[in-house]
């Protein structure tokens, strides 16, 4: 049995990494559920993001040795998501990444069990969230914040979660779409 595919995104600012943190320590140890770490062009110590940096050489060497399942550039970046995915799925994980709106529209369509998940908060909250983390000068910061609606997902299976409030309350909408996909849903959270 293969496993889901849930493809998280969202606009920056949005709190995509602390919903991510803050539902996989609500699910059990046992669950069934992988989050993949992106490989990014990016120091590991800007902004907090928990990703692999890579250098663009070393980018470019995986991308053309073909170890990435996905890859985009957004934001002066490049990003990928590691092709480790696919075996994870192949033992009937769930995997959770963590992509991009624009890369989301290239790949929709693509796997019958892949699973989009926006989530993404008001634009008074996207601003302040950006400036706080300190990852973007103002002009950068200014850029992110125009994409915010830059993209509109036009898939009947996307699920929205809006993350505006508490943070416990959007993880655990998270968590809840993550045990729609399992039979046993209560095996998913900590006890």
């Amino acid at each position: 049995m293969t496993g889901a595919l849930v493809y998280v995104m969202g606009p920056s600012g949005a709190g995509k990494d602390s919903v991510l943190a803050r539902a996989r320590a609500m699910l059990a140890p046992e669950a069934p559920v992988a989050f993949a770490h992106r490989y990014i062009t990016r120091p590991a110590d800007v902004g907090g993001e928990n990703h692999v940096s890579l250098s663009r050489a070393e980018f470019a060497l995986r991308r053309g040795h073909g170890l990435f399942a996905y890859h985009w550039h957004a934001h002066g970046n490049d990003y990928g998501i590691g092709r480790e995915i696919q075996a994870w799925r192949a033992i009937g994980l769930t995997v959770v990444v963590s992509g991009s709106r624009e890369h989301y529209e290239k790949i929709a369509g693509s796997d019958a069990d892949l699973h989009p998940l926006l989530i993404t908060a008001p634009s008074g909250a996207l601003q302040s969230r950006l400036a706080a983390r300190g990852r973007e000068n103002a002009v950068e910061a200014a850029q992110r914040l125009a994409r915010s609606t830059a993209y509109s997902i036009r898939d009947p299976r996307l699920v929205t979660i809006v993350n505006d409030g508490p943070i416990d309350v959007a993880a655990d909408s998270f968590v809840r779409t993550l045990a729609r996909l399992h039979c046993s849903p209560g095996a998913l959270r900590r006890a």
